[in-house]
């Protein structure tokens, strides 16, 4: 390994989605849309847990903290990703960069876990109801969340210790709308093919671990969810099933990502887009049109709104 960061290189060229000018305009709509949509989305979510009393429970609590780190996960990449469909020279300086690499895998690293937390909250709730508030107290909650972002913390500074120390002095376009790691290992001044793999194993290693996890605590709920009453078992297959979608959403870009990369130019780019876009956007969807409590906490808000609009 090279002593320190000999780079001579002080900014990346993004070659972005596409070349073509009217495309990218069209793709400037629709990507400045749909971000709005995962701001507005994820905040109101948030929002509604904190101001709804009703909804002051730790599945609920989960949930804020799963549309926070989505909101950001999508906003560490999206903006620069639409800024540059109106610029001709698509830079992003060296320090832009690894930021991007950073907190990509801070952020995508954390929520791996937190959905490995919220299977667990799912379990002591199916499985062992009548202790699921002893369990999955307060102070519980609040660990297992921060447990998320220091493993979450761990990976990404386990990658940044690494790509930081490489030596980065010729070539400088990244075939993509981000700086991701995969891409930017094949730019260093040395043989990273070995590299490549270790660096994807890392992400690789988490996001299996906790896919396995999942795909385990899941079935087990399932089966227990089947030898409940009707009532019970239909509105837990229901909230499991929103959980599971969001679980396969997130994890199968992933999954193609670093662990079996097909090394397909503009597959990669629709997997990146779908895991820095697609996901974030639709979880808030899913959540909402499958739960019952948050549907009735937003008419609560709305009748509280008329209401309180009514007698000003």
């Amino acid at each position: 390994m090279v002593e320190g960061n000999l780079s001579v290189v002080s900014e990346f060229v993004l070659l972005g989605l596409c070349w073509s000018w009217d495309m990218q305009v069209l793709l400037l709509l629709i990507f400045f849309t749909l971000y709005l949509l995962i701001v507005c989305g994820n905040i109101a979510i948030m929002v509604l847990i904190i101001i709804d009393t009703h909804l002051h429970s730790p599945m609920y609590f989960l949930l804020a903290n799963l549309s926070f780190v989505d909101m950001w996960l999508s906003s560490v990449t999206t903006p620069k990703m639409i800024t540059d469909f109106v610029t001709e020279n698509k830079i992003i300086s060296f320090g832009g960069c690894m930021c991007q690499i950073l907190f990509v895998h801070l952020f995508g690293g954390g929520e791996m876990v937190l959905l490995v937390v919220m299977a667990y909250d799912r379990y002591v709730a199916i499985c062992k109801p009548l202790h699921y508030l002893t369990i999955m107290n307060l102070q519980k909650s609040f660990g297992l969340v921060a447990t998320s972002w220091t493993i979450g913390f761990v990976h990404a500074m386990s990658q940044m210790v690494v790509i930081m120390r490489l030596p980065f002095c010729g070539p400088r376009e990244i075939d993509s709308f981000f700086c991701d790691i995969p891409l930017v290992i094949k730019l260093a001044c040395i043989d990273s093919y070995n590299l490549g793999i270790l660096m994807n194993a890392d992400s690789g290693v988490l996001a299996m671990t906790c896919f396995i996890v999942l795909l385990i605590s899941y079935t087990y709920i399932l089966l227990a969810v089947r030898q409940s009453s009707k009532t019970g078992a239909s509105r837990a297959l229901s909230t499991c099933t929103a959980h599971i979608t969001v679980v396969v959403l997130f994890f199968g870009p992933c999954i193609f990502i670093y662990v079996w990369p097909l090394s397909i130019t503009w597959v990669d780019k629709f997997l990146a887009v779908f895991y820095s876009v697609i996901t974030p956007l639709l979880n808030p969807a899913i959540y909402t049109l499958r739960n019952k409590e948050i549907k009735n906490a937003v008419k609560r808000f709305r009748n509280y709104y008329v209401h309180s609009k009514g007698n000003i």
